[in-house]
């Protein structure tokens, strides 16, 4: 989809402007330009640097939110740039766009599609945003990636992030993942479990978020049940309990110590 706003509404300004060449604290920007006030956590997301980072959150704290915010500052600040925006299904990511777009028109610029991708953004500096579909076979053939966002990864498919993951090497691109966890499997719980120090994690639990009353959280409790209240709210990679053994037996149980057997 392309979006399309009120040419008398909303007038693009042009490109170029000596606040997008500078550097633009992402926070300000957010404050000041996307007239959005970031929480605690939400500003170490905003602010980070890091090349590979992790966000474990719970439900409704606004990932999305932060996710649009990212894709927006580093299109708007670095012309030319290519910012890829991947998920489960096609509607996801068509809102996670939508939510941008809505920031590209708190910047004064008409959003619209960059006339080759059905979900996209195209700004007067050249960069773009691109919505991918949920399916490895159809989000191949991108390069030079600036900035690539997994939102809801824990139900990304494996093949699609291993297919994801090399257009970055060109462009030397940062990777963020952002989800609530679903069980202990898959590329999500790999990075956040064994990745070691090369990823930035930031973990919020619905305890930690304000905008989430206490008396809400003790109903949900109840209503789904420890386990289910642990994945979606505290951040915990909870086993399903279908296997004999859980993820965390197995792992205590191998001993890389021994030698492989030559037979």
């Amino acid at each position: 989809m392309y979006y399309t706003f009120d040419d008398n509404k909303i007038r693009e300004k042009r490109a170029g402007r000596p606040e997008a060449r500078g550097v633009i604290d992402a926070v300000e920007f957010a404050r000041k330009r996307l007239r959005f006030e970031p929480d605690a956590r939400q500003i170490e997301v905003l602010r980070s640097d890091a090349k590979r980072g992790i966000l474990n959150c719970t439900r409704q704290w606004g990932k999305s939110t932060i996710a649009a915010a990212k894709a927006v500052h580093r299109a708007y600040t670095r012309a030319k740039s290519l910012v890829l925006v991947a998920s489960p299904t096609d509607r996801q990511s068509a809102e996670l766009l939508r939510k941008a777009a809505e920031m590209v028109a708190l910047l004064g610029i008409r959003p619209r599609g960059d006339g080759d991708n059905e979900t996209s953004l195209l700004l007067p500096n050249g960069s773009r945003i691109v919505g991918l579909p949920g399916m490895e076979g159809t989000t191949r053939g991108f390069s030079a990636v600036s900035l690539l966002l997994i939102d809801d990864a824990a139900r990304v498919d494996d093949a699609m992030y291993k297919a994801l993951r090399p257009m970055l090497a060109v462009g030397q691109g940062d990777l963020w993942l952002m989800s609530t966890p679903r069980g202990k499997t898959g590329f999500f719980y790999e990075c956040w479990e064994h990745e070691g120090a090369d990823w930035f994690r930031v973990s919020v639990p619905a305890t930690e978020c304000a905008r989430i009353p206490a008396a809400f959280l003790e109903e949900e409790r109840r209503a789904i049940g420890p386990l289910w209240f642990a994945q979606e709210y505290m951040g915990e990679f909870v086993d399903s309990g279908a296997a004999l053994f859980g993820r965390d037996e197995v792992e205590r149980a191998v001993d890389d110590s021994f030698e492989p057997l030559n037979v």
